[in-house]
């Protein structure tokens, strides 16, 4: 799979950063102590949650494909596990392209409508992610009521919220109105994109906004929200899996802001997997709420371990099973069956 240099070594960076601040000071025979005594029962328990959360989350993009082809969660699942497990492993969430990938070819739905309604389940992600941490920013004001992390994390809040809501409100727009935003898409293509690529263009925005369609429904809307939501409340659950594991004891709405805020600091672009975004967010949350660094850096390092293996395993046989490896090149995939749909105007 090619992947542009300048994402593998900006990702890089960001995460030797990220790493620093998760290993700096910490005292490393305590946290391999920490992770020997582990009850790895509670461990496997907290998997469990996280693959029922798997499932949500495959019956949630089951939902927003409906408007363009209706397909099962066993047909769905196989792809949504090939791409976490491309997430990973390659960086700039290949595994995104991927999916729009894999669907294309064993389901023939078009590659700009399939990643419209991935755009779709991001942007439902954040705002289900948002009000976690909104709704349980108290639990953290409890436990450091004088920490300025509260209001740095209450400002970062309010800007993701706004991004995110203004591009929700541009997908509306372009369900509910579209004769105006045809024109103005119109107006930009004919005006800001050379000739040559207009005609292309313009059959890729036709796509997308047919995979925005389930936002025409206030209903499925509201059905939407409602997987996002608990998509992380189950995901949650593994978080609480490997916190009894490691003998910690925070409430559950304590978890669901750790969870909110881990999530909104994997925006930043890092190294597949978020290494070293996830190792340095986690420990500092969970220090916040009280507990000692090096127990902290434990519970980071088991809950990573327990988030990548189990579904990168699972998504690399589906992966390989499709004929895939490790040098395929799935841009160029991509854009053929872009250039096949624009052709052919399907």
């Amino acid at each position: 799979m090619k992947i542009k240099k300048w994402h593998v070594w900006l990702g890089l960076l960001v995460s030797a950063i990220f790493l620093w601040l998760a290993f700096r000071n910490i005292d490393f025979p305590q946290v391999w102590e920490q992770l020997k005594s582990a009850n790895l029962a509670y461990v496997a328990a907290g998997i469990g949650f996280y693959f029922v959360s798997l499932f949500v989350r495959t019956w949630r993009w089951r939902t927003l494909l409906r408007p363009m082809k209706s397909l099962s969660v066993l047909r769905l699942f196989p792809i949504i596990s090939a791409g976490y497990m491309a997430n990973n492993i390659y960086p700039a969430r290949a595994g995104d392209l991927l999916r729009t990938v894999l669907l294309r070819k064993k389901e023939d739905v078009p590659i700009s409508a399939s990643l419209a309604t991935i755009i779709v389940e991001h942007l439902f992600d954040g705002i289900a992610i948002l009000a976690l941490v909104l709704l349980n920013l108290s639990q953290l004001t409890n436990f450091a009521s004088n920490s300025q992390w509260v209001k740095i994390i209450e400002t970062s809040a309010f800007w993701v919220g706004l991004i995110f809501g203004l591009i929700l409100i541009i997908f509306i727009a372009m369900v509910l109105l579209p004769e105006k935003m045809r024109k103005v898409t119109a107006w930009v293509v004919t005006h800001l994109v050379p000739k040559k690529m207009r005609e292309p263009l313009t059959g890729i925005i036709e796509k997308f906004t047919d995979g925005l369609q389930v936002l025409h429904s206030p209903i499925q809307s509201l059905l939407v929200m409602t997987q996002s939501v608990m998509i992380w409340v189950i995901e949650a659950g593994l978080y609480w899996g490997v916190m009894k594991a490691m003998g910690l004891n925070l409430n559950f709405q304590s978890l669901l802001m750790v969870v909110g805020i881990v999530n909104l600091v994997l925006l930043v672009p890092a190294a597949p997997g978020g290494l070293g975004t996830f190792d340095a967010a986690t420990k500092s949350m969970m220090a916040l709420f009280g507990v000692s660094p090096e127990n902290a850096l434990s519970y980071a390092l088991l809950l990573r371990v327990a988030l990548w293996v189990p579904v990168t395993l699972v998504g690399a046989f589906f992966f390989v099973k499709e004929g895939f490896g490790l040098t395929t090149d799935l841009m160029s995939i991509q854009e053929e069956y872009k250039d096949q749909e624009a052709s052919q105007g399907d």
